[in-house]
């Protein structure tokens, strides 16, 4: 009952939102006006701030964000007056709404590569609105084109292969140099070690019941096993909320606060994760990646991949601790799989995806 009192709350909240939208669509649109929407950020992150760096000041900006609490009448005055719309996840409010045809609904999907299905490319997917009309989205790589429009029901021409704004930090020299300083000034407990990052994805259904099985490790073994040559960063998914594990603080660091990943990339010798997309940015640095797939055969059956996982793993595949360990003493590359992974899933991150994106999609070389 619980439930379906909640369901239908939602369903009222978003027939008022139509309403308003109706209602504010009389109005003449903003050609240059952009807004960005989000359930999961508070703030312009991920390619959202990289897109906005690039946009500079040739558009009148609009964000609504995680812990933005404005009602849905400004919302949906917002999206009504708004050239060009901005999603980088899945936002429910905005697939009832019948969109101006003015209107451009970008996806800028948050995750670089095709690796876990999403939308109407997972396993039993119901007919639903969920990731239903966008205009226009952009993927990583050509390659992986015909996977994006399966996921979000679209024509595969609306699919841009621009890259991903957010990987441009990846052929940056000085900001990488910039990055490494401030995270040894900030972390001096980091200077002079092998720094692995376990950064695994979540496990659960969505954000709501999203979790991490922390028995698949002996934190304090993996410590003694490894030795003072090592030190660990723990990066969890943002899904996952509550953990209370007793870590030492002299070779785990918990930086699972931090919204974005990416700078951490920079000081990496060994990422250990499983189902990530952080693959894909890894492959750019050419970091030895450790796959700890201890549930294979069970996320395979529950979510899936868009592609056999063999086709991913440039690195070692491990299933327990033990054999977690010895690679973490000897990292391995595939460099041939490594190669043929990038020319699949990131050929188009080249450290100018951003300024595609505004020139392409926002028109900005206009």
């Amino acid at each position: 009952m619980e439930n379906i009192l909640k369901i239908a709350a939602q369903k009222l909240r978003y027939l008022s939102l139509t309403t308003y939208y109706n209602h504010y669509k009389k109005q003449p649109i903003n050609p240059q006006q952009v807004l960005f929407l989000s359930q999961s950020r508070k703030e312009l992150s991920g390619n959202f701030y990289y897109i906005r760096q690039a946009m500079k000041d040739r558009f009148v900006v609009k964000s609504v964000l995680l812990d933005d609490k404005i009602p849905y009448k400004e919302l949906a005055r917002l999206m009504a007056e708004s050239h060009y719309i901005l999603l980088d996840d899945f936002y429910p409010a905005i697939y009832p709404v019948h969109l101006r045809a003015q209107t451009k609904l970008i996806q800028v999907w948050h995750a670089i590569g095709a690796f876990k299905t999403v939308g109407y490319a997972r396993k039993n997917s119901a007919l639903t609105l969920t990731h239903h009309g966008y205009t226009d989205a952009i993927v990583s790589s050509p390659d992986i084109i015909n996977d994006y429009a399966r996921a979000f029901h679209m024509d595969p021409r609306r699919i841009h292969p621009i890259g991903i704004p957010r990987s441009d930090i990846f052929f940056d020299a000085s900001y990488a140099n910039k990055i490494k300083k401030e995270l040894y000034d900030h972390y001096p407990q980091l200077k002079d070690k092998k720094i692995i990052l376990f950064a695994p994805t979540f496990r659960g259904n969505n954000i709501y019941h999203a979790y991490y099985d922390d028995d698949q490790i002996d934190f304090r073994h993996l410590q003694e096993a490894l030795g003072h040559d090592y030190f660990c960063i723990i990066k969890m998914h943002p899904f996952i909320k509550h953990r209370s594990l007793d870590l030492d603080p002299h070779f785990f660091l918990d930086l699972s606060s931090q919204r974005e990943i990416n700078d951490l990339l920079f000081i990496t010798d060994i990422l250990i994760t499983d189902y990530s997309s952080v693959i894909f940015e890894a492959s750019l640095l050419n970091i030895p990646t450790i796959f700890f797939a201890y549930d294979l055969d069970q996320y395979i059956s529950e979510r899936d991949f868009f592609y056999p996982y063999s086709e991913y793993t440039y690195g070692p595949v491990v299933k327990n601790e033990e054999e977690l360990i010895e690679a973490i003493k000897h990292p391995i590359i595939d460099r041939e799989k490594l190669e043929r992974f990038k020319k699949k899933f990131v050929a188009s991150c080249d450290g100018h995806a951003s300024e595609r994106f505004v020139n392409l999609l926002l028109g900005g070389d206009k």
